[in-house]
């Protein structure tokens, strides 16, 4: 679980690729989270993200993946199969 920092979005305005942050808004802060806090999520069936501050669950295959980009550096990165919304009940 974490919260969500939209990097590439469909045709539709779905997020297909994103950071999963341990923090809302993680990325945009200076300095980002250690990479090994930070892990790129591929969800080509994409979701719609309105809100960075509401928190997800994923769950896919997580490997070891060193992973540059303009906001932050990740570790590991995750081909998601199921991401959906935290919900009162998960907690």
């Amino acid at each position: 679980g974490g919260y969500p920092v939209p990097l590439e979005s469909d045709a539709k305005g779905n997020s297909t690729l994103f950071f999963l942050v341990p923090y809302p808004g993680a990325c945009i802060h200076v300095p980002p989270p250690p990479p090994n806090q930070l892990v790129l999520v591929r969800y080509p069936k994409g979701l719609r993200i309105d809100d960075i501050y509401t928190p997800l669950w994923v769950s896919g295959k997580l490997k070891v993946e060193q992973v540059s980009n303009d906001l932050a550096d990740a570790a590991y990165a995750l081909d998601a199969g199921k991401v959906r919304v935290v919900e009162d009940a998960d907690l």
